[in-house]
């Protein structure tokens, strides 16, 4: 008999490796209690049984407790500086075969940008992104690459033009594009991060975790990028002290490593 939030948490890590505890209590828990509540369950016993034995309600609740919010080119003039001084700054410390990951990226939306984004500076065929999130039907989503108008609202028209075909109301990213993102499910909290890294994109996630969460991430994004390597957040997610993970950030919500967490 599961009797309250705590042993909620460890039955959910059991059955989906998800350790809600990483999580702010009073969103994840309102985000929650309106899943409970929807369904009719009576309290967290009932859920819990219900994910156990029920695929389609284990599914809803993966997708609703991880926030699946993106649109292309989200913040327009972040995606400027990232063209006109990050990557420029990138291709002269590492060359032009980058390597670029990006984290939780919910329905694709980032990843396909970061790709269109480099295709001004050289060919397809040379663009490898790594995208990664937690949701394997939001991966999948992802990996279709349709959108409605709205989600696309913010890509410039040459782009637009070029690598979306329409289809009825809807919009199909090219095949060109989605060869150029390798999308794989993943674990923030608890799986291996990639190594040797050039540009690592996470934005608008962490603001869901707790103060604890969010600093045990950023020492492992320290530790996966190269040195000199950058790191591209949310525009609400500007990292306080970030000297304490051995970064600075020549641009706001760009953050470069300076060396190892630790190192002087």
């Amino acid at each position: 008999m599961i009797k309250d939030y705590e042993q909620f948490k460890e039955e959910i890590y059991k059955i989906s490796s998800i350790d809600l505890s990483a999580y702010k209590e009073r969103q994840m828990k309102r985000r929650l209690d309106s899943l409970i509540k929807k369904h009719g369950f009576v309290g967290y016993d009932d859920y819990v049984k219900a994910l156990k034995e029920k695929k389609e309600i284990y599914d809803e609740f993966i997708t609703y407790m991880t926030i699946n919010v993106s649109e292309f080119f989200r913040n327009t003039n972040q995606w400027t500086v990232l063209e006109d001084t990050v990557f420029p700054y990138l291709f002269d410390k590492f060359g032009k075969n980058l390597t670029i990951w990006s984290a939780a990226c919910s329905t694709g939306d980032e990843p396909y940008s970061l790709a269109m984004v480099l295709s001004r500076f050289m060919p397809l065929s040379r663009i490898k992104i790594i995208a990664t999130d937690i949701d394997e039907q939001i991966l999948s989503k992802a990996k279709n690459g349709i959108y409605n108008e709205k989600s696309i609202a913010g890509v410039p028209k040459d782009l637009r033009d070029k690598y979306f075909e329409k289809i009825g109301q809807s919009y199909k990213v090219s095949d060109e594009i989605k060869k150029c993102i390798q999308f794989k499910k993943h674990n923030l909290l608890k799986d291996s991060f990639p190594q040797k890294v050039d540009l690592i994109v996470c934005r608008n996630v962490l603001i869901y975790f707790t103060e604890e969460a969010k600093s045990d991430i950023y020492k492992k994004f320290n530790k996966s990028l190269k040195k000199e390597g950058v790191l591209f957040v949310g525009s609400t997610e500007q990292i306080i002290q970030s000297q304490r993970y051995n970064f600075t950030s020549d641009q706001t919500f760009f953050y470069r490593k300076l060396g190892e967490v630790g190192e002087a």
